[in-house]
Formats: C-alpha cells, structure tokens, sequence
C-alpha cells in the first residue's frame, strides 16, 4: 500500500479530544529514560559520594537496589561524561522504530515488517540504545550459528555424538561452538507467542539461538523470518539431512518428570552441566516440584552454559521469571529501563504477520476502520472455570464502556437516520468497534443496539466482527491465520477492553502499547455491578503460573513480593507481571 496513502487513512483518528485523552492515558509521556534519571536520582547520587553508601549484593533486600541504582547511576555518570542517552522515544515516522528493526530486509518479502507501525498510534515507550545493541548482536549471532551453516552442522554433530560443552573438545569451551534454545508449541496462539517471546528474551541474554520446532502446519504461513540472512525454524525431522535435529519426538516433551528434564537430573543428583542436551518444562504445573523451578535459579544457570540444547515447552509468559535472576538484572536494566514495556518492544521486533494475514488484515481495516475517528477493541473470551451467562456479559461490557466513556450510551429512541450528527447539525465522531471473540453474540447485541436507538451525543457507532469460529483450533493453519489478523486488528484500537486472563487480549495490548480495561471475573456467575471493569496497571502480560520457590532462601517464597518491579496481576492474583 502506498505509504502516504495510508498516512491520510490515519489523520482522522488523531481528532477528537475524547480521544486524544484516552491515548496520553493508555501510553507513557514522551520524555527519556535519562531525564527521569537525572531527576530522580541525582540526590541519591549525591548521596553517595557524600557518604560512601555501597550497594551489597549479597543483602537481603539488594536485588532490585542493585538493579534500579548501579545501571541508573552508571547512566547519569555516562551522560556526564558525554554518553549517549539511555533511552528515547523513537520518531513516529521512523520506520525501523528506533533502531528495534533489522534495515537488511526487502520490503516486498514481508509487507508488514516495516507498515504495520503506520498503522498504530505512535507507540510513546522510549527504546534503549542498549537492547538494539543486543538485537543487532543477536542477529549477527544467528546469522552465524543459525541452521544451514557449518557452526550448525557442527552442533548437530555434536549432539549426535551425545556430548556436552563440559565433555567435548577444546574448541567447545573456548566460545568456538553455538548453543540452542528450541521452542516447542503448545496451547493456544496467544500462549505460544508468549512463550516464544520468552525464551527468545532468555536466548538474547545467554548467548543462545532461538529456534522453532513444529510438527504440522500450526506455524506455516504466520510469520516473517525476523532474523534476517537466516530462518528461525527448526529443520524437519529427515535421515538424508546432514542437519536433521537427532532428538526425536520432541512433541512428545510434556512431562514434567520426563528422564531429560532439568527437573528429573536435579531429582537424582547428577550435574545438569554434563548433559548435551535438557528438557525445560516450564508449563503451567511446572510448581508441582521445586527441581523445574530451579530454572530460575543463579546456580543452576551456571551449569546450564555448558549444556548445548535446551528444549522449551511452555504455556507460560515466563519473562517476570528471568527479572528475579540476579545475574541477569543489570543487563535487562540497561536493555529495559521501564520494564513494563518487555513484551511491547519484543513482540514489535520478534512477529510480523506473513503476506497472506498482512493481506487480511489491511483488507479488513481499509473495509471499515480507516475513515474512523476513533477505534476501539473489545476482546471478549469466556472460560469454563468462570461462567457467566451471555446477557450479564454483554451488560458487563456495556457497563464497562459507557462508564468509562470508551463508547456512548443510547440515544434513547432516536431514529437510526439521526445517527451521526450533533444538535447543530455537525456531522458527528465516527467510531468503529472491533470486537473479536469465538462467538457472534456480543457484536450482534452491541450492532443492534445502536442500530435500533442510535448514539448518545450524536456519535455515529458502528460495529465489526472479523470471526466467529465458535472453537478453538490452535493446530489448523487457516484458524491461526485468522486469530493472528484479529490479534493485529485489536492492536490498532485506540482504547482497548479485553477478558481477563487472556493471552489473545495480552498480545493485542501488548502490541499497541495501551494499558487495557480489564472486565472483572465474574463471582457466582455475574459480573460485579460497582467495578465491571479496571484499568490494568501494565500493558505487559500475567505470568500466570509463577515460580514458589525463593532461590536464596531454598525455600517456598512469594514472586510477587521480592522486587519492586514485579506484582501480582490484576485479573489473576495468583500471577505476577512486570510494573514501572
């Protein structure tokens, strides 16, 4: 689509003060990282030269003081000596948005790589020059060990040989080999791209490359390779292929107690270091035995740089798990010095819809969205465990979006012909409501209400549903094809309302930036009456099964309560996620 075109599509959605204020709301301010330092902590940095304070790492409550003062200060110290800024709201008009985008891409191979920015409201959350320092490491990395080329068929070879970095030759231990980190799918597609950007984000901080594995069609056609010069799929299984992975069935990995798992060689006594190969299982009932959760640990991570594959199966936004390691909390400070915009930044640079859903999507928004002042995403996903009749949720949502002035109410009997205009006869704000969900009723109640009455305040309303599957159906092609264009459509909202505990809503959030209205989880089958919905105070996503076990202490603790920077969710209490 021609650029400027689609930049006069979106000069509509930035009128109207309603909206105008529900996006500074959704978003940060625009101001950097540094300046906030320098405000901030330039007592405290005072302070320490005054009176020597030091910062022990060994301390009981060091964990996040190490993280929040050491990179800070070393920042500030930075700039006054000439450094660059630590963090900058990237220009809207930057296609590469701030460096986060690989430019070593034609265009033409993956039309949403460098378009779908033009499509959202410009994101306000400042990007590290540190993280796209990683990132082009990163890719320079994958490039070299990714598969295809000789450092990867060395590292087949290797563990074809059942050997580890511990156990090989020289040329292992002095960094001449790569190491892996295999992804393998699970659940639904909000939860793999969750855990995909997981266990990517672990990959970036040990040096790992990130690879794929899937065994049917579930991924096929989804996704633009993000990595450019190299493919982040994992080979299919074939004996004449020099570069087959040898570890089979590894679809079959979903067992916690499984005899490779980190939990099962930690349950027996042995050195997970010697193993050329681990199973990591970090899905929901990873809590079952401390030994899974030893993951998260500073030791266990020690060991596990000698082993050269680790095999990902996971449910779970784990990345609140990797903020609790002290080894790596100054690196993910410097790479995210707001850490409640992890998944915003990575999720931008990791997924990239392929042609045929870029081509859904644009089609469906150019249909009905484009000439729309103000768009909102209503997300709406129920679960067997909190049941609530289809009428209390549909008034919970129209409770929620006319409290909270995302929609207006009922004209009250005007005519369907007065819809769309003011008393003084002014044309009037046209919004259009996405609402996505597995089932039809919502958007038919929604569309018929203001069909029949029309919209308070002269607003025009009208109301858009992609799909309706009726189920979920997470191994079939066409069905992620489908879910992944309303996950991108949702992300293009101005304003968005989402289920709770739903990682579809997560990533729609997540990749537009906003802090979302949260509907409240039904008690005893209705919806609470006084609070139908909250903001969230995040725009990241709940980890929803988080580790119980404190790894200084060698005992159950509390994720929610050891760093400033992690709390337990608003829609799940149970979760934690990341905070600013």
């Amino acid at each position: 689509m021609d650029q400027k075109k689609v930049m006069r599509s979106h000069s509509s959605p930035w009128r109207g003060l309603a909206a105008r204020r529900r996006w500074c709301q959704a978003a940060a301010r625009p101001t950097t990282v540094l300046v906030i330092a320098v405000t901030v902590f330039a007592p405290l940095l005072l302070a320490v030269v005054l009176f020597g304070f030091r910062v022990t790492p060994s301390g009981a409550n060091s964990t996040w003081v190490s993280a929040g003062v050491r990179v800070v200060l070393k920042a500030v110290s930075d700039q006054g000596t000439g450094g660059s800024s630590l963090a900058t709201v990237p220009d809207p008009s930057d296609r590469l948005l701030g460096g986060l985008l690989s430019p070593d891409f034609d265009d033409s191979s993956c039309l949403s790589r460098y378009s779908a920015a033009l499509y959202r409201r410009p994101s306000l959350h400042a990007i590290s020059s540190y993280i796209v320092s990683a990132l082009r490491r990163y890719e320079s990395l994958h490039r070299r060990c990714g598969p295809g080329t000789p450092a990867y068929a060395r590292a087949v070879e290797l563990l074809r040989a059942n050997a580890s970095f511990a156990t090989s030759s020289s040329s292992a231990a002095s960094g001449g080999s790569c190491s892996y980190a295999v992804w393998t799918p699970i659940e639904g597609l909000g939860n793999r791209i969750l855990s995909i950007t997981s266990t990517f984000l672990y990959a970036l901080l040990t040096d790992r490359v990130l690879l794929l594995h899937s065994s049917g069609d579930d991924l096929h056609g989804l996704f633009c390779e993000p990595f450019p010069g190299s493919t982040w799929i994992l080979p299919a299984a074939d004996k004449d292929n020099k570069d087959d992975f040898p570890i089979r069935g590894i679809e079959k990995l979903t067992d916690w107690w499984h005899h490779d798992s980190l939990g099962s060689v930690l349950r027996r006594g042995e050195d997970p270091g010697m193993a050329p190969w681990l199973y990591v299982h970090l899905r929901h009932d990873y809590t079952k035995d401390n030994r899974d959760q030893q993951f998260f640990c500073d030791d266990v991570q020690a060991k596990l740089r000698t082993v050269p594959w680790l095999v990902f199966r996971s449910d779970n936004y784990f990345v609140p798990g990797l903020f609790l390691m002290p080894r790596h909390e100054a690196e993910l400070a410097r790479m995210f010095p707001r850490r409640d915009v992890v998944f915003h930044h990575l999720g931008r640079y990791l997924f990239h819809p392929s042609n045929t859903v870029w081509g859904m999507v644009t089609r469906y928004h150019d249909s009905y969205f484009a000439k729309a002042d103000e768009r909102v995403g209503i997300q709406v996903r129920r679960f067997y465990w909190a049941p609530i009749s289809t009428d209390d949720l549909f008034g919970q949502i129209l409770n929620c979006t006319q409290r909270e002035d995302i929609l207006p109410g009922a004209a009250g009997g005007v005519p369907a012909a007065a819809k769309g205009s003011t008393a003084g006869g002014q044309p009037g704000k046209q919004k259009a409501v996405l609402v996505v969900s597995l089932h039809g009723e919502y958007s038919e109640k929604l569309r018929d209400l203001y069909h029949e009455h029309g919209a308070a305040g002269g607003e025009a309303v009208s109301v858009y549903q992609p799909t309706h599957l009726g189920s979920q159906r997470s191994g079939e092609q066409e069905h992620n094809q489908k879910a992944l264009a309303e996950m991108v459509l949702l992300s293009f909202s101005d304003a968005v309302v989402t289920s709770p505990v739903s990682t579809f809503g997560y990533v729609g959030q997540g990749l537009a930036g906003l802090r979302p209205w949260v509907l409240t989880s039904p008690v005893n089958k209705k919806a609470p009456a006084d609070t139908p919905c909250r903001r969230a105070a995040t725009i990241e996503p709940c980890f929803h099964a988080p580790l119980d076990y404190d790894c200084r202490a060698k005992a159950k603790g509390d994720a929610g309560r050891r760093v400033r920077h992690i709390r337990h969710c608003g829609d799940f209490p149970r979760g934690v996620q990341l905070v600013e």
